[in-house]
């Protein structure tokens, strides 16, 4: 469980993960194989053309299991173009609207995914799927655009 750190950075209470945080009430079959694999690219950048004008970022952390992330990670999967622009991107760093227009409701899902300016609620599966699903959105960007 939880341990409390004497102190972190600047003087804030930190709290620890242990490697059994996220297993406690978690069957063996109910664990997303899939998560060790996308752990693994936390901090991968891949060129995915040969201008190499167009890249992928991964950023990925367990985090304990809440509400809003009962899978317990913290991502994002993104997209780049030409100047850095994100054009693609699978994340859960913020809630998204669940209507449109001035007085649309600001707290929605978390997880949620961008394409170009459009921000939807994504519906988290598991992690293989969210791999799937972000490569299958990037080759699809990426086709319209002529790059592949």
């Amino acid at each position: 469980m939880f341990r409390e750190a004497d102190a972190c950075r600047d003087g804030v209470a930190c709290r620890w993960l242990s490697i059994g945080d996220n297993l406690v009430g978690m069957k063996w079959q109910d664990r997303d194989p899939g998560a060790d694999v996308l752990l693994d690219l936390d901090s991968q950048v891949f060129v995915v053309d040969t201008k190499g004008q167009y890249w992928v970022r991964f950023s990925v952390s367990r985090v304990v299991s809440t509400p809003d992330r009962p899978h317990g990670l913290n991502y994002s999967l993104t997209l780049h173009g030409p100047g850095g622009n994100r054009l693609v991107g699978f994340d859960n760093a913020h809630p998204v609207r669940e209507s449109r227009g001035p007085g649309g409701k600001s707290r929605g899902p978390v997880d949620h995914r961008h394409r170009m300016e459009t921000v939807r609620p994504y519906r988290f599966k598991d992690a293989a799927t969210l791999l799937e699903d972000f490569w299958a959105e990037v080759d699809k960007l990426l086709k319209e655009k002529g790059v592949i």
